[in-house]
């Protein structure tokens, strides 16, 4: 309960980025078309992996469900943070912020699992070509994509049921654009001590972990390539997980520049403006360092293409 002297919040008034509201129609302009970018780039991926035959493979299944995951982060925050750059703030109710907050968590953890699955996915490809495809079938696939999802959301929503009995009293108001774990927290005032062990714990469990089966992976992929006597082999076997490193590199720097930081810079406006790496540059730049950097999306593209011309010289 809360005390005399304060109200119990139902409403959470996000304040967005104060101080450059008077460029408001230029910051919604830019952000309302990098969203478009975003789902313009990912969803192209997800029909590509999805409607082209040769594309049917363990990687590329890996690759779209990631960039589902990126469309899914993305929409449940910029569509809030246009609202609140046109309107200068938004208002909305306690528990929707609350649910923003998770399902902006079962979004981005389902990354790092989906992204350690790759790694994964490399490590059979380069250092057990041979029993590659009896090692990683479309079953599997399956069972590690559904596994991933399904723990991030039942590890998630355990928080989430315990995070919604918290009592939330007094200021109502967060310094962000959107419901973030750390600004979110502050105003609770019931005891959360246990409460931010367990947050800790599946932390590690979601993040550190699948970032060391990555480092692992990459290790034992890095001295078989090592051992590679050709030249032509080695520069193939590089060219095969540079896509994936690269997103390894720009997924996890994201995240280590915005929450492996002081106290006072995590409750500053810098790591306001660093939530925007992970929230709209990831998301924008996963589609163009595989369709850039890959063949086989290269050829589904041409391929759509073709299709669309002689579709379009017949009619005519």
């Amino acid at each position: 309960m809360c005390e005399e002297n304060q109200t119990q919040i139902t409403e959470i008034h996000l304040l967005g980025f104060r101080g450059l509201y008077k460029y408001k129609i230029p910051l919604f302009i830019v952000f309302l078309l990098t969203y478009t970018l975003i789902l313009g780039g990912n969803l192209i991926i997800i029909l590509l992996v999805s409607t082209t035959d040769h594309l049917k493979t363990p990687m590329f299944i890996f690759l779209k469900h990631l960039s589902i995951a990126d469309v899914l982060l993305t929409t449940s925050v910029v569509p809030m943070m246009l609202h609140i750059i046109l309107f200068e703030g938004g208002t909305l109710p306690l528990w929707v912020c609350i649910l923003q907050l998770y399902s902006f968590g079962i979004f981005g953890f389902v990354q790092c699992y989906i992204i350690v699955i790759m790694s994964y996915d490399r490590y059979l490809a380069i250092c057990h070509p041979l029993h590659y495809s009896s090692l990683i079938g479309p079953d599997l696939c399956l069972q590690l994509v559904l596994g991933s999802w399904s723990l991030v959301t039942v590890l998630t929503s355990a928080e989430f049921f315990v995070s919604i009995q918290f009592n939330f009293c007094g200021m109502n108001y967060v310094d962000h654009f959107f419901c973030d774990f750390g600004p979110t927290t502050e105003l609770v005032t019931s005891d959360i001590s246990s409460f931010l062990l367990q947050d800790f714990v599946y932390s590690i469990l979601m993040m550190l972990f699948p970032f060391a089966l990555i480092i692992l992976s990459y290790f034992c992929i890095f001295l078989a390539i090592l051992k590679m006597s050709s030249a032509t082999s080695k520069r193939k076997a590089f060219s095969t997980c540079s896509s994936h490193l690269t997103t390894v590199c720009v997924y996890y720097g994201t995240l280590i520049a915005v929450y492996m930081t002081s106290s006072e810079e995590r409750t500053s406006d810098i790591n306001k403006y660093r939530s925007l790496l992970y929230i709209v540059v990831t998301p924008l730049i996963n589609p163009f360092i595989y369709s850039l950097r890959n063949h086989e999306i290269k050829r589904a593209l041409m391929k759509v293409q073709m299709c669309r011309g002689f579709e379009n010289g017949w009619k005519t």
